[in-house]
């Protein structure tokens, strides 16, 4: 079986990580993977080595200076619609709506569901859930919104977590230990959040609710990681300036992060906090909890079914807040439950789970 993987990005964005950790998954299993993308800015690879073993397809794909998000994500369509063949697969899966909307008769993995409001790209929202044969969910709360929204029925495979690579940066290694202190001497004790500044990850909301917990425990610093993102979040941040402003506030915004320093920096954080307004399944969080640190994260029903009882919850940033201070006190530490949870959950098993499914509707490709 011949198989491929399609993604919108280069960066470490969930989608991604998730793509290229199941492709390496598939090929240990047997299965001859190509992972294609988009080589946005000129990039000459993926934000991490990939295992050779995986065939890596880039399409070039240049900065336009001035473009709307819309003509961009117009040009993506065009650029991996132009680029890739399809007839060169046994199966044809898509991670995203660039991809889906790009590739045609497809398998169509659905992380989680966007609101637009310009017609174009409300328009290829609709596509890339209703135009491919066969759907995947990470999670069930996200089956059910496709369910309720569109009649249809995915099945739901859920995401692993390289649970090693976690744990070991939380351990007594003297390397692991020497990695954690680097960013304790540079912050002190701090709460991370990844994965940008943006309205779905929530973080006005963290600034407001760290506002609150700074008051128990002032010495605690804010920081953010991450944030590679299609979409023009400039008054997003400007506003998420003037709150912290407002509140004397000075979160430390990292940027983007060398991925040789995602575990340690997650491994040394005193509390990982977890605000996002919309998640399908909250990988960076399980990464987390296989560190051993403490999770605090919205009030959401896909959270309350992928995490359970092994993080705590808030609904609003008092909650958050109150759930800042009560994992920073180092009460009803739940660290246990989520490395169980994080080490229950493999990428091998996601990848088996794929090959079932990929086995029950390859002939329907072909259709």
């Amino acid at each position: 079986m011949r198989v491929a993987l399609l993604t919108y990005s280069t960066k470490p964005r969930g989608g991604v990580v998730h793509t290229l950790n199941l492709a390496e998954a598939l090929s240990e299993l047997g299965v001859r993977v190509d992972v294609w993308s988009l080589a946005r800015g000129g990039d000459a690879g993926f934000f991490r080595d990939v295992d050779d073993a995986v065939t890596v397809r880039l399409i070039p794909f240049p900065d336009v200076d001035g473009e709307t998000v819309t003509d961009r994500i117009v040009r993506s369509i065009d650029a991996m619609s132009a680029a890739f063949t399809a007839d060169d697969y046994d199966i044809v899966h898509a991670q995203d709506c660039i991809s889906a909307n790009a590739v045609g008769t497809c398998i169509r993995t659905i992380h989680h569901l966007d609101q637009f409001t310009t017609p174009v790209l409300v328009e290829c929202h609709e596509k890339a859930i209703v135009n491919p044969y066969a759907r995947i969910c990470v999670s069930r709360a996200v089956a059910r919104e496709v369910e309720a929204g569109w009649g249809l029925t995915p099945t739901v495979i859920p995401n692993g977590v390289e649970y090693q690579r976690f744990s070991d940066a939380a351990s007594g290694d003297a390397n692991a230990v020497a990695a954690r202190r680097r960013w304790h001497d540079e912050f002190g004790p701090f709460v991370l959040a990844v994965g940008g500044i943006e309205p779905r990850k929530g973080s006005i909301d963290l600034v407001r609710a760290y506002a609150v917990a700074r008051q128990q425990y002032p010495d605690v610093k804010l920081v953010f990681g991450g944030g590679e993102t299609l979409f023009d979040y400039r008054d997003y941040r400007a506003e998420f300036d003037r709150v912290a402003a407002e509140l004397e506030v000075q979160p430390i915004v990292l940027g983007a992060l060398r991925d040789a320093d995602v575990a340690s920096v997650i491994a040394a954080c005193d509390v990982f906090a977890f605000p996002s307004t919309k998640e399908g399944f909250g990988l960076a969080a399980m990464e987390a909890l296989a560190a051993g640190r403490p999770v605090v994260a919205r009030e959401l029903p896909i959270l309350r079914e992928v995490f359970g009882d092994a993080v705590a919850y808030g609904a609003d940033p008092e909650a958050l807040a109150a759930g800042l201070c009560e994992a920073l006190g180092g009460a009803a530490s739940r660290a246990e439950r989520g490395r169980a949870l994080a080490k229950s959950l493999t990428w091998e098993a996601a990848a088996r789970a794929h090959l079932a499914f990929y086995a029950d509707n390859v002939l329907s490709s072909t259709e």
